[in-house]
């Protein structure tokens, strides 16, 4: 039986994944620089050891309110096909390792953002995790300021 691991985090009170695979890293950071003219949902941008790393505010990308830049924000680095960009979330999880067996379509109750935003569902001791699509979670749209 096949199965794969997923570093896990949370955005508000839901648990999410992604394949441990496409993780670069996951680490705090406090100091982003603001992007005029970004789309809402780039929280700024960092460097990490000589590479700018774009961050993606995971609760805009969500339809949920921005979060509040005041302290350190919690970063789950990950690579796409053409760089690494942060997704900001609000608690890091752990790593589980999960049987594809146990992949669900996205469950019919999700709509909106949420639902567009993940490719499926694994059940957890009593909780759902959800599989993030982290193609279209970084996916601000482009640049021209537009919302």
């Amino acid at each position: 039986m096949a199965s794969r691991q997923y570093a896990t985090f949370e955005v508000d009170t839901q648990l999410f994944g992604v394949p441990v695979a496409i993780v670069q890293e996951v680490l705090s950071f406090h100091e982003y620089t603001p992007v005029p003219l970004a789309p809402k949902a780039v929280g700024g941008l960092f460097n990490l050891r000589g590479q700018v790393i774009a961050a993606v505010d995971l609760r805009v990308q969500l339809g949920l309110p921005a979060r509040d830049f005041d302290g350190p924000a919690m970063n789950v680095i990950v690579r796409t096909d053409e760089e690494s960009v942060s997704l900001l979330v609000d608690k890091i999880g752990e790593v589980v390792e999960l049987s594809d067996e146990a992949f669900e379509p996205p469950p019919d109750t999700l709509h909106g953002p949420l639902r567009e935003l993940i490719n499926g569902a694994f059940k957890l001791d009593g909780r759902l995790m959800l599989a993030l699509d982290t193609a279209r979670a970084t996916d601000t749209g482009g640049g021209s300021g537009s919302d």
